[in-house]
């Protein structure tokens, strides 16, 4: 028995709208792993500017007061 095959063309924007979650995906996945399988492997003190950073995401989080910007606006595509 004989099986069609199929093909889609698309453009590079196209592509690039299908790839990027994806990458993101798997990144997030694999950094996942990292910390769990190494759990010292980053290590922040309570005097560095990023913890200060971070203590002050955690509290807007909580008040639901993260702005989130487009990508567009971040990485001016």
């Amino acid at each position: 028995m004989e099986t069609a095959q199929q093909s889609i063309t698309i453009n590079s924007f196209e592509f690039k709208q299908m790839l990027e979650p994806l990458i993101r995906r798997v990144i997030r996945e694999e950094l996942k792993k990292l910390i769990h399988n190494n759990p010292n492997i980053f290590y922040v003190d309570r005097e560095m500017p990023l913890y200060k950073d971070m203590e002050e995401i955690s509290i807007r989080n909580l008040e639901n007061k993260i702005e989130l910007f487009a990508h567009d606006e971040v990485w001016n595509d």
